[in-house]
């Protein structure tokens, strides 16, 4: 909900910024409609906000270094805000708030509230008492099922596409991994409340939904055989085209949900399936509970069902231990698998995990010299994939206005950015285009003329 001239009263201003992952921009999006009924809209300058919200993520390397810094820049706008006589609320959410919140609080005294991704449910209660206290209140609890009772049922959406978090924490500890300590135990949501949801985005003209889980193939909802049970369900909702999950855990990619990408329509032919290295040593310092070799058996029983399905995946480069004859491994299997696009990593140390604590760290330069390599492989099979795409007619699913005149942009089935020329009122329709170009981070279209 942006802001907007309203008369009394006046509206507050809410400001959040986004670190990490989808499952962080969903977060933020509930807690815009939290907020929503308190006269909150959302504003895009930090410097006007009454509310502003930092959500963190805590997997990537000095990833709550940069929550710092820009709590530095939030607490002089405060400090602006009080000298001309207002107020300004700085709340930190999401997992650094999880595992830091001591330390938050020690180092900066401008933060008002910190609340665990399974607290944000709590937002109007925690901001009431803040106003109320004027002092500083952390929320951290693990109460997923808690939080998903108190979220509002009606979602405002924006768009054709939209995320819906069907599963929530992780019970895998993998050993370089903070989201079983961020996020807590593995919690599905009953079948029957993501239904509703699904059906009340595509009320709004919602046609693709993304099934959002730390470990969202290890849903289970009573009455429903597992994801594939839950995707087959929602796939027979009317004016719903498009479904997608992420993210997937190899182990947990049972016989029913390959099955699924073959019988589905609407499951897109597009996965990650993070295998995170290629060396079966490493894998099981890893904790991974797969191989190497039972990763790439999933993926050919894949390739049975669904020939055409494209894979992403994620990597880390530089674990403990790793030799130079590992990261061989590792560019091997990249190599045999072939990567429509792919996210990949320097290993580092998350304080609490055991990997941590593993000797043989693998030198800085060794991991960024590893990684270049690496990135440079992906970055040519991104590449390959694309420009294979040339000459294809694919269906794309329109979404918004491009930036030239007349211009729209949609998503293949591959989530690769498509532009080309259609009218804004075709947003939500799946139009057949011609594939012209293909280029690093998008493709670029025409209109096919009619079969």
């Amino acid at each position: 909900m942006a802001c907007r001239r309203m008369t009394e009263p006046a509206p507050q201003r809410l400001f959040i910024k986004t670190y990490g992952c989808q499952m962080n921009v969903h977060d933020s999006e509930r807690m815009a409609d939290l907020l929503a009924p308190l006269g909150y809209c959302l504003t895009e300058d930090a410097a006007e906000a009454d509310l502003a919200v930092l959500n963190t993520c805590h997997i990537r390397e000095k990833a709550a270094e940069k929550v710092y810094s820009e709590l530095g820049r939030l607490r002089r706008l405060k400090e602006d805000r009080a000298a001309a006589g207002g107020r300004m609320l700085i709340a930190v959410a999401g997992c650094v708030a999880q595992a830091e919140g001591e330390e938050i609080q020690r180092r900066q005294s401008a933060v008002d509230l910190v609340l665990g991704p399974q607290a944000y449910h709590r937002l109007p209660e925690l901001i009431a008492r803040a106003h109320r206290a004027g002092g500083r209140i952390v929320s951290a609890a693990f109460e997923a099922e808690a939080k998903f009772d108190a979220l509002p049922r009606a979602r405002g959406v924006s768009g054709v596409t939209a995320f819906v978090t069907v599963q929530e924490g992780c019970d895998r500890f993998c050993t370089f991994c903070v989201v079983p300590y961020t996020r807590g135990a593995e919690f599905s949501r009953p079948a029957d409340l993501i239904e509703t949801e699904v059906r009340g985005l595509v009320d709004q003209g919602v046609r693709e939904i993304t099934l959002l889980g730390q470990n969202v193939n290890a849903w289970s909802g009573a009455g429903e055989e597992g994801l594939a049970g839950l995707i087959r369900r929602l796939a027979r909702i009317p004016g719903l085209a498009r479904i997608r999950y992420t993210t997937s855990h190899p182990a947990d990619m049972t016989d029913d949900l390959i099955a699924a990408h073959g019988e589905v329509e609407a499951l897109m032919p597009y996965l990650h399936l993070p295998v995170q290295a290629g060396s079966n040593a490493i894998l099981r310092a890893m904790n991974r509970a797969h191989t190497a070799e039972t990763y790439l058996a999933t993926l050919e029983r894949l390739r049975a069902v669904r020939p055409d399905i494209a894979l992403s995946g994620d990597f880390i480069v530089g674990f403990p231990g790793e030799t130079e004859a590992d990261f061989e491994a590792t560019l091997s299997l990249v190599r045999e698998v072939g990567y429509a696009s792919a996210y990949s990593f320097k290993y580092s140390r998350r304080p609490g995990t055991p990997a941590a604590a593993l000797p043989r760290q693998v030198p800085e330069e060794v991991k960024s010299e590893r990684l270049q390599r690496l990135q440079a492989l992906l970055s040519a099979q991104q590449n390959a994939f694309n420009l294979a795409q040339v000459g294809r007619v694919l269906p794309v699913l329109v979404e918004k206005v491009g930036r030239r005149g007349g211009q729209m942009i949609g998503r293949s089935p591959y989530l690769q950015a498509v532009h080309f020329q259609a009218e804004p009122d075709q947003a939500g329709q799946i139009l057949a285009v011609e594939i012209l170009e293909a280029h690093a981070n998008s493709l670029a279209g025409r209109r096919a003329p009619p079969a």
